[in-house]
């Protein structure tokens, strides 16, 4: 995994402080389904803004692992710093920068789980899980202890590795560089840095997918995402959160 990072295609500057928290995306299924905008928009707090594609509103299912999480300053531990995470998104904006918003964030992280709720805001639940990689294939499954919030599949990649192209839709779904949550009331700001995404297009089997049907945002079938593509991933420098002025 190349740690040196291409600042060129950055949308927006990064903060000038230096970043709090060094790890890697890897092994990453995009699954992503269009929705009726009002059905996600009654998940975002109030000054939190839906970003459209040409219109359209998009939530994503990412299964993927996270990859020695660490502080900048330390080194990774073993059995802590590395854990499968699933996430379910959507794509917002605050003053016109365009980022995600995180409605679930499963992961097998007990710290993970219980810390960044209570530091961050952010909707973390813990869950079994895992994620493998057999060839072309990226084989996930996750379960709450909660019945109902399971997801269990796999994806395979389709032809030659790409990147997006200017205006694309997966331009608008990976190149994104914040999250946005909110903590203690306030809408917060966390930035990422990383490569331009490298990805294939790919196809998703899946055995049930009860994670995303939680969340009742009116699709219609929950093992037909409208796009799906893989990444083997990217190295990844975060910041902590800030207050959005």
């Amino acid at each position: 995994m190349d740690k040196l990072i291409i600042k060129d295609h950055l949308p927006f500057e990064m903060p000038k402080t230096k970043h709090s928290l060094v790890q890697e995306w890897r092994f990453l299924t995009f699954m992503h389904w269009e929705v009726n905008p009002e059905k996600i928009a009654c998940h975002l707090p109030e000054g939190i803004e839906l970003d459209l594609y040409k219109g359209r509103a998009f939530v994503g299912l990412i299964p993927f692992m996270m990859k020695d999480v660490h502080p900048r300053l330390l080194l990774p531990i073993p059995g802590i710093s590395n854990f499968p995470e699933f996430n379910i998104r959507t794509y917002v904006k605050v003053d016109n920068k365009p980022g995600v918003y995180f409605l679930t964030l499963d992961a097998e992280s007990y710290i993970t789980s219980l810390y960044a709720p209570l530091a961050y805001g952010l909707p973390y639940q813990y869950a079994k899980g895992g994620v493998q990689v057999e060839g072309n294939k990226y084989i996930w499954d996750s379960r709450r202890k909660i019945k109902g919030f399971e997801l269990s599949g796999f994806s395979q990649k389709l032809g030659s590795i790409k990147t997006s192209q200017k205006g694309s839709i997966e331009e608008f779904l990976f190149e994104r560089y914040c999250l946005y949550t909110k903590y203690k009331n306030k809408i917060c700001i966390g930035y990422t840095s990383h490569n331009q995404w490298t990805f294939y297009e790919a196809k998703a089997s899946f055995t049930i997918n009860n994670l995303t049907k939680s969340f009742d945002l009116g699709i219609n079938n929950l093992f037909e995402p409208d796009y799906t593509h893989v990444s083997d991933g990217v190295y990844v420098n975060a910041w902590s959160l800030q207050n959005v002025s």
